[in-house]
């Protein structure tokens, strides 16, 4: 399920003497079943695109076609749109309402009109998706830790059965176990169901490790798009930006100064490793 952008343009508070363009002329096709990861400084416009790719918000110009169907057209079903294009925000709070975590993952696909029967289905098996335990369904959404959130709020979008599934900075405020818990599990999705996924993050170490297709954001453009190993060349233009490359990459970078023959471009602890096990076995 394909989705193209052609010169999309949204400028907030247009014709005002506050007016912030906040997404230029972006041009962008997001293929089947990819794994993207989506980096940029604080209001590079990150948030922004993400919210159009599901009609949250519309584009002051430009065009957004989600298999070759307009979304902004007047006569495009944007609920069925919401179904297919699954949105996870940065504070799962703000998606949890109901007063128990069943009730909330069954809001989704109840939407969708689909009879009771197939709804706590899709929800029973969303919440097991999300390795949520079966005594937990019935407790408030409102006293779970952090992780657990994170994990209903992305089970009540698996619910709706997503095409394209986008989550804006799923970590956030994870310890470093929760964070490796859900970045698996999303790994597992795109692995397991060949879902295309989204992945918005200020970690570069994350988007190193899991995505396959690199988007760098600043100042409402499109400044790199490529592998994570040729957008992480860039060193001084992503340092200049208030960005960084993996640690791994600096350490490479570092060794590298120092006469030793590896790859200064890696990106990842395990190709790291196996270099630095092989300079070590050589000496």
């Amino acid at each position: 399920m394909s989705m193209t952008l052609e010169h999309v343009n949204c400028i907030y508070s247009a014709d005002t003497n506050h007016s912030v363009h906040a997404l230029k002329d972006i041009c962008l096709t997001i293929g089947d079943g990819e794994f993207i990861g989506l980096i940029g400084h604080t209001g590079c416009g990150k948030s922004t695109l993400v919210q159009h790719l599901n009609g949250l918000i519309s584009p002051t110009d430009g065009h957004i076609y989600y298999n070759g169907e307009d979304i902004n057209a007047k006569d495009f079903n944007r609920k069925e749109l919401r179904g297919n294009v699954g949105l996870v925000f940065q504070y799962p709070e703000h998606q949890l309402f109901e007063n128990d975590v069943f009730a909330d993952v069954c809001f989704g696909p109840k939407n969708l009109g689909l009879d009771k029967k197939e709804v706590e289905l899709r929800a029973y098996e969303a919440l097991h998706s999300v390795g949520f335990p079966d005594e937990e369904f019935y407790s408030s959404p409102f006293e779970l830790s952090g992780g657990q959130k994170r994990r209903v709020a992305i089970a009540g979008v698996l619910a709706m059965k997503p095409k394209i599934l986008i989550l804006d900075e799923p970590t956030a405020g994870l310890d470093p176990q929760g964070r490796e818990d859900i970045l698996e599990l999303i790994s597992d999705l795109h692995r397991n169901e060949n879902m295309t996924i989204i992945l918005v993050s200020h970690s570069m170490d994350d988007v190193a490790d899991y995505a396959e297709r690199l988007i760098v954001m600043d100042h409402g453009s499109i400044l790199y798009d490529d592998v994570p190993q040729e957008v992480f060349k860039n060193v001084r233009e992503l340092e200049r930006m208030g960005l960084a490359v993996p640690e791994v990459t600096y350490i490479m970078r570092s060794l590298k100064r120092n006469g030793y023959e590896v790859d200064d471009t890696i990106t990842k602890i395990d190709d790291a490793v196996e270099q630095i096990l092989k300079l070590w076995s050589e000496k």
